[in-house]
C-alpha cells in the first residue's frame, strides 16, 4: 500500500478558523493584558500627561472676546480667567454662554465675571489619572485646570489628553486588533 502524503492528512485551516484562532489566542490574551495594566496606568500622576497651555484671559474680558479666544486657539471649549499672578479666578465654558444665548439671556459685551464659574474644580499635577477620570465623569467636565499650591494655574487636562495617554500605552494591542475584534466572518474575504 502506498504511503499517504503528509499534505493529504493535514488539513489547512480555512479563513474562518484562522479568525477564531486569532480571536481566542491573540485578542483574548491582549484584552486580559490590557485589563491588568489599566489600573497601574490610572495610578500614574497627571504630570506624565502632555499638558496643554490653557486659553486664559484676564478678569474684565468681554464674553465676545472670550469666544474669539476659544475660536482662535481651536484647542478647547473653555477659557480660564487668571489674575496678573497667574492664579485661577474662574472658568467660562462655551456651554455657559450658549445655554444663555439660546434663551437670549446674554449680552456678549458683558465681562467674563458675569457668567464664569468662580469656584471651579481643579487638580494638581501629583494627583492621578484615575482621579481626573473620576472628576471628569462625575462632574461632566471636558477640561480641568491644573494648579500648583497657591492656586497658580500651570496647565489644563482635557479628556483627549487622557484618552491619548491610555491609547499610546497599548500601541501593539490597539494597532493589531481587527476593526471589530469579536466579529466572525461568515465567508472568507473576497467571497
Amino acid at each position: 500500500m502506498d504511503p499517504v502524503p503528509v499534505a493529504a492528512t493535514v488539513r489547512q485551516p480555512n479563513h474562518l478558523e484562522w479568525a477564531k484562532v486569532y480571536t481566542l489566542v491573540v485578542t483574548e490574551l491582549d484584552e486580559a493584558a490590557v485589563v491588568q495594566r489599566v489600573p497601574t496606568l490610572t495610578d500614574e500622576p497627571l504630570s506624565v500627561l502632555a499638558r496643554r497651555e490653557p486659553v486664559s484671559v484676564p478678569p474684565g474680558t468681554s464674553l465676545a472676546e472670550c469666544l474669539r479666544a476659544i475660536q482662535r486657539t481651536g484647542t478647547g471649549d473653555s477659557v480660564f480667567v487668571c489674575d496678573e499672578d497667574g492664579s485661577l479666578v474662574g472658568v467660562l465654558t462655551e456651554r455657559d454662554i450658549f445655554a444663555r444665548l439660546v434663551t437670549a439671556q446674554v449680552d456678549v459685551s458683558q465681562p467674563v465675571e458675569s457668567l464664569m464659574t468662580t469656584d471651579p474644580k481643579t487638580l494638581r499635577a501629583d494627583q492621578t489619572v484615575a482621579e481626573a477620570i473620576d472628576l471628569m465623569q462625575t462632574g461632566r467636565y471636558r477640561n480641568v485646570p491644573l494648579i500648583e499650591d497657591g492656586g497658580r494655574m500651570i496647565g489644563v487636562v482635557r479628556q483627549n489628553d487622557i484618552i491619548r495617554f491610555l491609547a499610546e500605552s497599548f500601541p501593539e494591542e490597539l494597532l493589531n486588533l481587527p476593526p471589530r475584534p469579536h466579529q466572525s466572518m461568515k465567508e472568507p474575504e473576497g467571497a
